[in-house]
């Protein structure tokens, strides 16, 4: 087998299995999968979005940062306020979102692909937009997950002309079955194959950009374009049942939670039911306070290599809307990249096919208050693509979408793969819960005499009736140390989907 892909949509896969079929690598595929995402998942990641990939190969692993910094490098003042619009995941479940010009950061995925093609890549990128070009130009199916995702964020598009018009052409909104197409972009995704990331830093595409964002009261100005760079940094590695898990460094806080919780269940003992679950998600919460936020500003966390030797992920006085794309080649590289256009701003640029970020207005990004990340400074995220090497081999490539769930989402998966030794594709389908503001969510399925234990001890549990991308949305790919076959696993609450290239 050639590799296996795994993403939050069927299309956004098979764009990356093509490459395989053709002889690329994991990270040829992982890019060409994420430009084919920004035409078919668009609500949630595009050329106005941040992430970070982990790759895994030769004996290596590196996280290469390109996610969203906050601007102001030209000191241009705001000219209007975050907007603050409620998103529905049901009648349940609502999540504050702040949009609007003065949301959007410095967007870092032109700049992050290309580094990682420079880095890793084995294809030119001129071919790897073509699957990304097509789909934008000739346009693709809506179905039920980008349906039902743009039936939530319908509150932020409808706000601004651009994305109103995109997903709601002639005043009704797109509905499954009928056909998506995103012209704009198909032209800036073949700019981008031939120039690079060139014209979306210093050319015509960055005027454009910064004068429609300033003019519009947001704040993202010519320097803060010209000044972003793509970081590489060495993972923050923590011990899980025999395995290494290499995850995402500061100035991220996802990958830091993750290896804190991991590291904490090996302390609780030899399985992590749901109530080991709740307790080391309980501690890592208790760990985010301000002093946290700005700890992960420290020295070295802004150029260069992270230094993980002075984290200390054990120590007992510590106490107390988003796509993914995984790839492995029949090589054993493996790429695990996270991109995220947030909620999206709604500010769509006219005339670049770009849609921007609004990583300024995540609420839980920003807890010092909004506005008060300095310019140039990476905006922190939850977003965490993981590796887990068994004996330095990959075992499994994994990363999720879903705001603050991301991190949960991921350390269960990890915990189901990893110690139930489950498939990959059962280890993303099982129940998953959420513990955070002192409320246990659950989804069908948890242990009922596990919740009802949790209720005897103080904890309020909310019993979900089903299934939701509230609980993230995790795309896995996976290697048995065995035998060396290769699986993947889509998380059904996103719509993923496997793509495998014989």
């Amino acid at each position: 087998m050639k590799g296996v892909v795994a993403a939050g949509h069927p299309l956004t896969a098979e764009a990356g299995a093509g490459t395989l079929r053709e002889g690329g690598n994991a990270v040829d595929a992982a890019i060409a999968a994420v430009l084919a995402s920004f035409a078919v998942e668009s609500p949630l990641t595009g050329l106005g979005a941040g992430g970070y990939m982990m790759v895994h190969g030769g004996g290596e692993t590196t996280l290469i940062d390109f996610f969203v910094a906050a601007p102001g490098l030209d000191g241009t003042e705001r000219g209007t306020e975050l907007a603050a619009v409620p998103v529905h995941f049901d009648a349940e479940t609502v999540q504050t979102f702040y949009v609007g010009p003065a949301s959007c950061g410095v967007p870092g995925t032109p700049a992050g692909l290309v580094r990682a093609l420079e880095l890793f890549g084995s294809m030119p990128l001129e071919a790897l937009v073509g699957p990304a070009v097509r789909l934008a130009r000739q346009g693709a199916p809506v179905n039920a997950e980008q349906a039902y995702i743009l039936e939530i964020l319908a509150p932020i598009h409808d706000r601004l002309a651009g994305t109103r018009e995109l997903y709601a052409p002639g005043g009704r909104r797109l509905r499954v079955g009928e056909r998506f197409r995103f012209g704009e972009l198909a032209e800036a995704l073949e700019r981008y194959g031939a120039e690079g990331a060139e014209p979306f830093y210093r050319g015509e595409v960055a005027a454009a950009l910064t004068d429609f964002v300033v003019e519009s009261g947001g704040t993202v100005g010519r320097r803060d374009l010209a000044a972003y760079r793509a970081i590489e940094r060495r993972p923050i590695s923590a011990r899980f049942r025999g395995t290494e898990v290499l995850t995402n460094p500061p100035p991220s806080s996802g990958g830091i939670l993750i290896a804190y919780c991991l590291g904490l269940l090996e302390r609780l003992g030899e399985s992590s039911g749901p109530e080991q679950l709740v307790a080391a998600m309980g501690a890592a919460n208790d760990l985010r306070d301000l002093e946290f936020a700005e700890a992960l500003y420290g020295e070295g966390m802004e150029s260069g290599f992270l230094d993980p030797a002075g984290l200390d992920l054990a120590a007992a006085d510590l106490l107390g809307s988003t796509t993914h794309i995984s790839a492995l080649d029949g090589d054993g590289m493996c790429a695990s990249v996270t991109c995220s256009n947030g909620s999206g701003s709604g500010v769509l640029v006219p005339g670049t096919g770009v849609i921007l970020n609004n990583m300024l207005g995540e609420e839980d990004l920003n807890p010092r208050g909004f506005h008060q990340i300095a310019p140039g400074r990476r905006v922190p995220s939850m977003m965490a693509p993981t590796i887990v090497l068994r004996d330095g081999e990959i075992e499994l490539g994994v990363g999720s979408a879903g705001s603050n769930r991301i991190r949960s989402a991921i350390l269960q998966t990890v915990v189901r793969a990893v110690e139930q030794r489950l498939p990959v594709a059962a280890a993303i389908e099982a129940p998953r819960l959420h513990f955070e503001q002192g409320v246990v969510q659950a989804e069908p399925g948890i242990d009922e005499a596990a919740l009802a234990r949790l209720e005897a001890r103080g904890a309020v549990v909310a019993r979900r009736p089903q299934i939701n991308l509230f609980f993230g949305g995790v795309q896995a790919v996976a290697r048995d140390p065995r035998s060396g076959d290769l699986s993947g696993g889509g998380d059904p609450r996103r719509g993923g989907a496997v793509a495998y290239a014989d």
